[in-house]
């Protein structure tokens, strides 16, 4: 099947509790977070009541293959767990997911941000194509947990 037809066959549509399983199983297949990260479901739920958004790419059987995590802070929308399972990478799902995420937040009339890792030099390529201009003056920490 060739990549348009794949991508026919995609619908992008908002997260639903019951794609939970789903989504975790495929942060931990592509090493994007899951519940070692704090990514539970209250967690993903919480961030949507609060002006998020988790966009999901299922294909024609309902097969999660995709998400795209929008947190939103007040002043921006931080796009991240934005990935694809790999039998189904490089086929343009994450663009189209990439696509979506930004439609949103032009929608909302916010800027927004990611991170990405330096080696990951497909996704790379991909959020420069898509306008990203790379952020080289600060470096990025995280305390994940408070607990002993």
């Amino acid at each position: 099947m060739n990549t348009n037809d794949i991508l026919n066959e995609i619908i992008i549509r908002d997260y639903q509790p019951d794609d939970y399983s789903a989504v975790v199983e495929l942060w931990e297949l592509t090493g994007l977070g899951g519940r070692q990260r704090g990514d539970d479901k209250a967690v993903i739920e919480k961030s949507i009541t609060l002006g998020g958004r988790l966009l999901v790419a299922v294909n024609q059987d309902g097969l999660l293959i995709g998400t795209s995590w929008m947190t939103f802070d007040g002043r921006r929308i931080h796009l991240h767990h934005l990935g694809v399972l790999p039998v189904y990478q490089r086929r343009g799902i994450g663009r189209l997911l990439s696509i979506r995420s930004l439609e949103h937040a032009r929608n909302e009339n916010v800027q927004v941000k990611l991170e990405v890792h330096r080696d990951n030099n497909g996704a790379v390529a991909l959020y420069k194509r898509l306008g990203f201009q790379y952020l080289g003056d600060y470096d990025v920490y995280i305390i994940r947990s408070f607990a002993e």
